[in-house]
């Protein structure tokens, strides 16, 4: 079986470590778990990862955030991926740091990466897991927030929910999306 784990971020190092690219840094958890590593490609920089006979290949889109369809549509597309083996990693707002929340459809809820790959593909019917990266800004200061650094006090808290990312991730590949929903959605 083959699986697409797409995870959503923008390139460049001003981004490293940002609270939107998280779903870089729970893919990067989950290639390096795996020895595998990231090449340059079309659209991407990805990793092909091989774990209980099933092969996953990672993407990071180069295409930003906004345009991460293009990337996620070609990679479906050129290995010949059903959608329900696709996994979107994006960060999410409206959920608490420390909370991750998957779901097997559902709408983009704000976040551009996802409104942009449903348009592209036509369905919002695709597993998705959206990593909480809280809410705690000023009135205005959303776009700040959203692209600033993780702060001391927060890495741990994120090192933690990276991981467990990935244990859904598993979950989600050996055991389906209904049975990962139900041990990590809680």
């Amino acid at each position: 079986m083959k699986f697409l784990l797409a995870g959503l971020g923008n390139i460049g190092m001003e981004y490293d470590a940002t609270r939107h690219n998280i779903g870089f840094d729970v893919v990067d958890t989950f290639v390096l778990k795996n020895d595998g590593k990231f090449d340059l490609d079309r659209h991407a920089s990805v990793a092909q990862v091989k774990w209980k006979g099933k092969i996953f290949i990672v993407i990071k889109p180069t295409t930003y955030m906004n345009l991460s369809g293009k990337a996620v549509k070609y990679w479906l597309d050129k290995e010949k991926i059903p959608i329900e083996n696709l996994m979107v990693i994006a960060d999410d707002l409206a959920l608490p740091l420390g909370t991750i929340r998957l779901r097997a459809t559902g709408s983009a809820g704000g976040q551009n990466g996802l409104k942009n790959i449903e348009e592209l593909l036509q369905t919002s019917g695709y597993p998705r897991l959206r990593f909480g990266i809280g809410s705690n800004f000023p009135k205005g200061r959303q776009v700040d927030y959203v692209l600033g650094k993780w702060t001391p006090s927060e890495i741990p808290f994120v090192k933690d929910t990276m991981l467990k990312s990935v244990d859904a991730i598993e979950c989600w590949a050996t055991q389906g999306i209904g049975k990962a929903m139900t041990e990590f959605n809680k």
